[in-house]
């Protein structure tokens, strides 16, 4: 597949995301990352979609960055992961998302780093089930989420945020990562911290 610019692509799924700030992540309110620096990033699953006339459906990508202040500050370095089971052309069309050259999420999130690093294609474990979600990307991702509990009961505690100027999610689920692992090229281990997870659905033609 050639990318033509124009050309028309849709996706519609859930996006998983884990960083290292405190639960409810201070960024989605426009205020600066709990420790000062972002470590963190998202995994899309795509329920249905396509990028012109190449079918996406049912395959996964993730973006895991490192920022070494807010996201917006920029300077960052990224991993990208693709799912194994696309074939060359969806693999073409994922990374042509990825990269921000079609528009979406990715066309202001490609402003924020300056290092990226695309490791061969990997296998995913998927486990889509609320609060209890699960993904797992070769050896370079592991998130298990968990609800937030109540610091004096104990009891589960299930908070939602909606971001009508949201870019990447509007209405979600706030959880929090029972495990939160990245090893290749971009490191960190965040088990405890920030997750969260949402429906979403992007839209445009390539620029």
């Amino acid at each position: 597949m050639t990318t033509q610019a124009g050309t028309t692509w849709h996706l519609r799924g859930t996006v998983i995301l884990a960083c290292n700030c405190d639960y409810g992540c201070p960024c989605n309110f426009n205020a600066l990352p709990t420790k000062g620096n972002c470590e963190g990033g998202w995994t899309w699953h795509v329920e249905e979609g396509s990028y012109g006339d190449v079918r996406l459906d049912g395959l996964n990508f993730s973006a895991l960055g490192d920022w070494p202040g807010a996201i917006h500050e920029g300077n960052g370095k990224v991993l990208f992961l693709i799912d194994e089971r696309a074939d060359d052309a969806q693999r073409e069309a994922l990374s042509t998302l990825l990269s921000g050259e079609a528009g979406g999420p990715w066309a202001i999130l490609r402003n924020t780093w300056t290092e990226v690093h695309e490791p061969p294609p990997v296998p995913y474990e998927l486990r889509l089930d609320d609060h209890c979600s699960s993904v797992r990307a070769g050896g370079a991702l592991e998130l298990e989420l968990e609800p937030i509990r109540n610091p004096v009961t104990g009891a589960e505690a299930h908070p939602r945020a909606l971001l009508p100027e949201g870019f990447v999610w509007k209405d979600g689920s706030l959880a929090a990562s029972r495990t939160f692992r990245v090893r290749d090229g971009v490191e960190y281990d965040h088990s405890g911290k920030y997750a969260a997870f949402a429906p979403f659905e992007y839209s445009g033609p390539a620029s």
